[in-house]
């Protein structure tokens, strides 16, 4: 291959690795190789030797790689692994605004989760009144499964 191609073809290699590393989940995967074919292609348009150019590569994207290995690490163990769309609300507390029937009822009880309310079951069938705090334990289509925290509330709730 004629030397002054191998100025487009690092070029091109460049492009590939950093739109790879865009569309890649992950952190730091492709830019270190994305950033080791732009240093060879900065010596091929230098009119330096193919071979230097390759020594260049691998050496900036091990380089590199080896460089952004413990940064790559922190930030993938600072994600945040609570879940996304309603998958957030499992571990949330809530309160109990309409009391959630036993197994074998009808209907399901409303809770409210921060400022949403959802319908809700408990996780074991027995029936939670209304004011109880739960705990979200699952998530299934649009209602949550919640188990009771605490104690359960007293009165019945008429303020006398």
């Amino acid at each position: 291959m004629d030397p002054e191609s191998w100025r487009w073809v690092w070029l091109v290699a460049a492009l590939v690795f950093f739109v790879g590393e865009m569309a890649t989940p992950g952190s730091f995967i492709l830019l270190p190789f994305a950033l080791g074919a732009l240093a060879a292609a900065l010596l091929a348009f230098a009119d330096v030797s193919v071979g230097v150019e390759w020594i260049v590569f691998v050496v900036v994207s091990v380089g590199t790689l080896l460089a952004f290995r413990p940064l790559s690490r922190r930030l993938d163990r600072e994600t945040d692994d609570a879940g996304i769309g309603s998958r957030r609300l499992v571990g949330q507390d809530a309160t109990v605004l309409e009391e959630i029937p036993g197994a074998g009822a009808v209907g399901l009880g409303l809770v409210r989760v921060n400022r949403e309310e959802w319908r809700a079951e408990s996780t074991d069938g027995a029936p939670i009144p209304t004011g109880a705090q739960v705990r979200v334990a699952d998530v299934r289509g649009t209602r949550v499964v919640v188990s009771l925290i605490g104690t359960l509330p007293t009165g019945d709730g008429s303020g006398s």
